[in-house]
C-alpha cells in the first residue's frame, strides 16, 4: 500500500466539496465526482439502497474518457482473455444505516488500490455526514412549503369563494406542491361510487372531469373509508379502474374529511414512469387533506352563516315593505277611489285625473308586492315556484336592458299553473323578452300573466302578455301607445 499523504490535499478537497450544498440530490453529485476525482475512476456512481425514501435511484458521473488514454491502433486478438476492468464498492451510512453503495470502475490498466479504499472510505464517513444535513434540510424545505400552502388555501377558502371554486384552489395548490402531474377532486356519487368533479393539470381536464370509480372497485372502500391510498403505478395497478389510469404513474389518493364528514378525496398522480413519492411527501400531504378539508368545512360553515344574514335581512325588508309601504299605497288608494265617486259629474277633468291616479297606484302596489316575492326568492338558488321563475327570466332580461321590467300577477298562478302548460310559458315569455333586448329605445317593459283569462271558446286559460315601448318604425301597442305588445294563450 502507497502512502497517501501526497494525496492527502486532494482528499482534504474532496471532504469539503461534498459538504458545500445542502439540496440532496446536488450534495450526492458532490460525492460521486469527488469519489471519481479523488481515485482517478473512469466511472463512478452511488446505488441508493431505498430508492422510495428520497425519491432517487442512482447518481452517476458521465464516464470519463480522458482518463482511459489515447486510442490505439488495432492489435491482433492475444490467445490470453483482456484484464476485467476493477472494481471498487465501499458504502456510505447514514445514522448506522446503509445509504447506499458507492462504486467505482472502468480501470483496465491500473487496479484499485487499498490506499484508493482507504481514501473512498474516508470520503464516504464524511459524505453520511453530509447526506443526513441534506435529508434534515430537504424535510424542513418541504415541511415549510406545505405549510405555507395549507395557509395560503385556508385564507382563500374564508375569503369567500364559491364551493367549485374552493375545490379547484384546493386541487391547484396541491399539484404544485406535490409537484405532481394533476391535482383531482372525488366525491361521492348516490349510487355508492365516487366521481371526479374537479381537476387541475397543465393540460386540458375535459376528459379527466367526469371520471367514475364504479362501485365495487377495490380501491373504493378505503377511500370511502376516509383511509389514504398510496398506488406505485396507477397504469398497472389492478385496483385502478378510471380510463385515465393509462396516463399516470405513482399517485397518492387522499381523504378529504373533517370532524367524521367525508367531503371526497383528493388525488395526486405523477406522469407514466414518474418518481415514486417518498414517505415524508406522504405524510405531508396526507395533514394538508386534513387542514384543506377542515377549511372547506369551516369556509361552508362560513357561507351558510352568510346566506342566513342575507335570507334574515331580504325577509326584514319585505316585512317593512308589505307592512309599511303596501298598506299605505292601499289606504291612499282608497281615499282617492271614495273621493273619485264623490267627484263624479261634478267635474270631469278632476274625475279622470283620480283615476289614472287610482290606476297608477294599483300598479304601484303590484310592483311593490311583486319586489317583495323576490326578496323572499333564495338568492343563489334557482327558483321552485312558479312566479320565482317568472321573475328569474325577468332579472335576466334587467341585465341585458339596464332596467327591470314590471311584472303583474292575476288569479291563482301557483296552483292553476302547473306542467307542461308552466314550461310552455316560461318558453314564451323567454323568446318575447329575447325579441324586446334587440328592439331600440325600450325604457319601459311589462309583463302580466293572467290564470283568469278564458280562451275565445270559453276554457279555462292563462294569458300572458308582453309590453315594450321600444322603437317599432309603424307599430302599435294594443292600448293605443306606440311599441309592441306580445300576446301568448293557453288553455290551463
Amino acid at each position: 500500500m502507497h502512502d497517501p499523504v501526497p494525496r492527502l490535499p486532494s482528499l482534504l478537497e474532496a471532504v469539503l466539496s461534498v459538504g458545500t450544498d445542502l439540496e440532496l440530490r446536488a450534495t450526492l453529485q458532490h460525492i460521486v465526482d469527488a469519489a471519481a476525482e479523488l481515485t482517478d475512476a473512469p466511472y463512478a456512481a452511488l446505488d441508493m439502497t431505498d430508492p422510495a425514501r428520497d425519491g432517487l435511484k442512482e447518481i452517476r458521473t458521465a464516464e470519463r474518457p480522458d482518463l482511459a488514454g489515447p486510442p490505439r491502433a488495432p492489435e491482433p486478438p492475444e490467445p490470453s482473455k483482456p484484464p476485467e476492468p476493477s472494481e471498487l464498492v465501499v458504502p456510505i451510512r447514514v445514522d448506522d444505516e446503509v445509504f447506499g453503495d458507492l462504486r467505482l470502475t472502468g480501470r483496465r490498466d491500473a487496479p484499485f488500490t487499498d490506499e484508493d479504499e482507504q481514501l473512498v472510505r474516508v470520503l464516504a464517513t464524511q459524505a453520511g455526514i453530509a447526506i443526513g444535513n441534506a435529508r434534515l434540510y430537504e424535510t424542513a424545505r418541504q415541511r415549510e412549503r406545505w405549510i405555507e400552502g395549507a395557509a395560503a388555501v385556508t385564507t382563500a377558502l374564508l375569503s369567500g369563494e364559491s364551493a367549485a371554486d374552493a375545490l379547484m384552489t384546493v386541487a391547484e395548490r396541491a399539484r404544485r406542491l406535490a409537484k405532481a402531474e394533476a391535482g383531482v377532486i372525488l366525491r361521492p356519487t348516490e349510487d355508492g361510487g365516487m366521481e371526479v368533479v374537479t381537476a387541475s393539470t397543465l393540460d386540458d381536464p375535459s376528459d379527466i372531469v367526469g371520471a367514475v370509480i364504479e362501485p365495487g372497485s377495490p380501491v373504493l372502500e378505503q377511500l370511502l373509508g376516509g383511509e389514504p391510498v398510496f398506488i406505485d403505478d396507477s397504469a398497472t395497478d389492478p385496483r385502478m379502474t378510471t380510463h385515465v389510469r393509462h396516463r399516470f404513474g405513482p399517485s397518492m389518493m387522499l381523504p378529504l374529511q373533517a370532524g367524521g364528514r367525508l367531503i371526497g378525496t383528493l388525488a395526486l398522480p405523477r406522469r407514466r414512469g414518474g418518481r415514486p413519492y417518498t414517505a415524508v411527501e406522504r405524510l405531508l400531504a396526507t395533514q394538508f387533506a386534513s387542514q384543506a378539508a377542515l377549511a372547506l368545512v369551516h369556509a361552508e360553515a362560513q357561507h351558510s352563516r352568510e346566506r342566513l344574514a342575507v335570507y334574515e335581512d331580504r325577509d326584514r325588508i319585505a316585512r317593512d315593505l308589505h307592512d309599511l309601504v303596501v298598506q299605505r299605497l292601499f289606504a291612499t288608494g282608497m281615499m282617492l277611489e271614495s273621493t273619485q265617486r264623490r267627484s263624479a259629474g261634478a267635474d270631469d277633468d278632476a274625475h279622470a285625473i283620480l283615476g289614472r291616479a287610482v290606476d297608477e297606484l294599483q300598479s304601484t302596489v303590484q310592483e311593490v308586492r311583486t319586489a317583495i316575492l323576490a326578496l323572499q326568492q333564495p338568492p343563489a338558488d334557482a327558483p321552485t315556484t312558479f312566479r320565482g321563475k317568472v321573475l328569474r327570466e325577468a332579472a335576466g332580461a334587467a341585465a341585458v336592458l339596464g332596467f327591470q321590467p314590471s311584472i303583474g300577477f292575476t288569479g291563482a298562478v301557483e296552483n292553476l299553473l302547473v306542467e307542461p302548460v308552466a314550461g310552455r310559458l316560461l318558453t314564451a315569455l323567454r323568446r318575447a323578452l329575447a325579441a324586446v333586448s334587440r328592439r331600440a329605445g325600450v325604457s319601459r317593459v311589462e309583463i302580466t300573466v293572467d290564470a283568469t283569462a278564458p280562451l275565445p271558446d270559453g276554457r279555462p286559460g292563462v294569458r300572458l302578455t308582453v309590453f315594450d315601448d321600444g322603437d317599432t318604425g309603424n307599430g302599435r301597442a294594443e292600448g293605443g301607445g306606440s311599441g309592441t305588445t306580445v300576446t301568448w294563450r293557453s288553455p290551463l
